[in-house]
């Protein structure tokens, strides 16, 4: 494929060689080769497909939560987290206090998932670079690593990636004094009205993004945030879960590879390995929803087969599992508003009916209960 030239690595008075952007974005850029539009066009009706089956399944903002989270940790352990989806739940709901210190990391990317969402949904704030800010200082704003980051701040010295000095680095960032170009034409490229195919847009903003790496820290998590952002945004998604997170861990190697290619000019290769993550993680999304509906109707049927009474305390209490799917006796008391007995009553009785099973094999007192079935839906995709 031909390389675009997005800047040029140049030496500087300092004394370390540094990328300094092109005006973004370059003419070349959009000349997308055929086989790009191509792909481009197959991603296009796959996200049509999901667009269009979100909008058939019923409650659907519960289960946008574990999506988040499914998201959250994925772009968590790309930057090295070990901590899972599973303790992330977990923390969320207060169940299990032996947990690994860096859940903390999944936490803030979902505090700062929640609140982009929120903004852009309340009409608050469009996606734009203090919106970018404002993720950002939710992202770290007291986290586990936020010492050194500046939340919500672009930076104002030099950065690098790889190496233990600027000398040695394998990537120098724009430095400072070029962030403010370099971010302008940033926010205008979002905000223009052109024909530039929108998955081809979103994919280029967040490779760009990734180029400039204006913060400190947290740059890689911000800028995969941008992604399902922008294309919500653009109302190109019924509802945000189209999360390529998953993908790039899953490719991790790869996408960092293609990212350091794109600022080299290989930007086509990076759309092409980009859309490859879009079309499988849509796939997947559209197995997810399928595989969802099936169990929804199953366990519904076996509610429904309890008495009239039962079936509508259950009924009710169904859809609050979607978003919390591992509860224990004290959450469904917060929900429900029964004493111990009457709520320890309601666990026994769901986990009879094989809806909720014990977290542990090998625990009595303190024990925790998971909806397994729903949970191996998201662990196992």
């Amino acid at each position: 494929m031909n390389t675009v030239q997005v800047g040029t690595v140049r030496l500087l008075p300092a004394g370390y060689q540094a990328f300094i952007p092109t005006i973004f974005p370059p003419k070349a850029m959009l000349d997308f080769p055929k086989d790009i539009l191509m792909k481009n066009s197959d991603a296009t009706l796959k996200v049509g497909e999901l667009k269009g089956i979100t909008r058939l399944l019923p409650d659907i903002d519960f289960f946008l939560w574990m999506y988040l989270r499914k998201d959250a940790a994925s772009s968590s352990q790309i930057e090295g987290t070990v901590a899972t989806m599973i303790d992330a739940i977990e923390a969320e709901a207060n169940i299990n206090s032996d947990l690994p210190e860096d859940v903390d990391d999944i936490l803030h990317y979902l505090t700062a998932l929640h609140f982009g969402i929120q903004q852009i949904e309340d009409g608050k704030l469009p996606l734009s670079l203090r919106l970018i800010k404002d993720l950002h200082y939710q992202l770290l704003h007291e986290a586990r690593t936020s010492h050194l980051a500046n939340p919500g701040e672009f930076r104002t010295s030099q950065n690098w990636i790889g190496g233990t000095t600027l000398n040695n680095a394998r990537f120098v960032p724009p430095p400072p004094a070029y962030l403010s170009n370099a971010l302008g034409d940033l926010e205008i490229f979002m905000h223009a009205e052109d024909a530039i195919p929108m998955l081809l847009k979103a994919g280029l903003l967040h490779a760009q993004f990734e180029t400039i790496h204006p913060f400190l820290d947290g740059n890689g998590r911000t800028g995969r945030l941008l992604i399902t952002l922008f294309l919500w945004n653009k109302h190109y998604l019924e509802k945000p879960v189209l999360y390529l997170s998953s993908y790039f861990h899953a490719h991790r190697q790869e996408y960092y590879d293609r990212l350091e290619g794109y600022h080299q000019g290989k930007v086509f290769e990076w759309l092409d390995f980009y859309l490859d993550g879009i079309m499988q993680t849509a796939t997947e999304a559209i197995e997810t929803v399928g595989k969802i509906t099936a169990l929804r109707e199953k366990d519904m049927r076996l509610i429904q087969a309890l008495g009239k009474r039962s079936a509508e305390l259950i009924t009710k209490l169904l859809p609050r599992l979607f978003a919390q799917p591992i509860i224990n006796v004290q959450t469904i008391q917060d929900w429900t508003g029964y004493t111990r007995d009457g709520a320890y009553k309601m666990v026994t009785r769901l986990v009879g009916l094989g809806i909720l099973v014990p977290r542990f094999t090998d625990k009595t007192y303190g024990q925790s209960f998971m909806y397994k079935n729903y949970l191996d839906i998201f662990t196992e995709s």
